[in-house]
């Protein structure tokens, strides 16, 4: 049997990123070929920052319509909203109970967001958000998580967790192992290349996937560069246009060597209005697609709702398993 495998993005913005696509969901189509997947929409994780009732429900649908246009195959893996499950809260709730207050506000993600935030505008959600993660995790008996370096320490309190649970009260729990993401290229911001693409940065620092050609056109030629023309990869001196050539490579294929000699005494100008071309004609099936879903959006709930049932019986399972060695009584059927 082919190992499992757990991960989830949260619906946090209307429009999936590039480097959402290259760091994650490549990897995620992959696994199907060699793991039993499954993903999903973390909406509940969304809920901390209190979004607009209308806009996450647009997001949901938008976010798992790009799963699927981006090749999660339904029939290979199991997609679904992590509100439709809701052993999903209710093992979060158990789970809690094995927390160390001190190890969850160890948590770096936690302890960044709430000192800029502040103690007024830092709430429970936040502080409890990892327990979440391990109970995303946990329940399907994933055996490996793809992670990037920024949720890897989440991962060790998944493995913290059931470690625990398992010593005190038998096998309950598998102890994931984490699957690192070797992103396909690791894409920065647009307008600042120091920083990693984000929906958290400014909008003309991200490709979004279902931007119009217009828009990533005019985001690519406004993107920060250097004071010189030549066409070369240079990290450290030119780190805005090794941030372009690194998606030019990543997106057609094309060593960054072979780009960089195309574009031998040429100017910036010319090698944006190429770059631009790429990604637009790149990102134009993927975008249709998930227009496509996200405008038929009773067949997108007919898909999430099968993987929703699906994973209901495995989540439920392990529910089970865990009440009945905590010595929780259940109702009589």
């Amino acid at each position: 049997m082919s190992p499992r495998v757990f991960s989830g993005m949260q619906p946090t913005a209307d429009s999936l990123h590039l480097g959402n696509y290259l760091g994650a969901l490549v990897q995620w189509v992959a696994l199907q070929e060699t793991h039993d997947t499954i993903y999903a929409v973390v909406d509940l994780h969304a809920l901390n920052e209190h979004p607009e009732p209308e806009a996450l429900r647009r997001r949901t649908r938008a976010t798992a319509a790009q799963f699927l246009a981006a090749g999660v195959d339904p029939a290979r893996s199991l997609l679904f909203v992590q509100s439709h499950v809701p052993q999903h809260a209710e093992l979060a709730w158990v789970l809690g109970g094995f927390t160390g207050f001190g190890e969850a506000s160890r948590m770096t993600q936690f302890k960044d967001k709430s000192a800029k935030q502040g103690e007024r505008g830092t709430n429970v959600a936040l502080f409890t958000y990892p327990v979440l993660m391990a109970a995303d995790i946990l329940l399907y008996d994933a055996e490996a998580v793809p992670v990037g370096e920024d949720q890897r320490q989440h991962l060790e309190l998944t493995r913290d967790l059931a470690q625990r649970v398992n010593a005190s009260y038998g096998d309950i729990f598998t102890v994931p192992e984490p699957h690192i993401i070797k992103a396909t290229a690791k894409i920065y911001d647009l307008q600042d290349p120091s920083s990693k693409m984000s929906k958290s940065g400014g909008p003309g620092g991200i490709i979004e996937i279902l931007d119009e050609p217009k828009v990533i056109s005019k985001r690519i030629r406004s993107a920060v560069t250097d004071a010189e023309t030549e066409v070369r990869f240079d990290e450290r001196l030119k780190p805005g246009l090794a941030n372009l050539l690194t998606i030019y490579s990543a997106l057609s294929g094309r060593s960054i060597s072979d780009i960089e000699d195309d574009f031998a005494g040429k100017g910036y100008g010319d090698f944006k209005g190429a770059l631009a071309d790429v990604v637009v004609e790149f990102l134009a099936p993927i975008r249709e697609a998930a227009l496509g879903w996200i405008e038929s959006p009773d067949k997108l709930d007919s898909v999430l709702a099968d993987g929703a049932e699906k994973a209901r019986m495995i989540a439920q399972g392990t529910l089970e398993r865990v009440y009945d060695a905590l010595g929780v009584v259940r109702p009589a059927h």
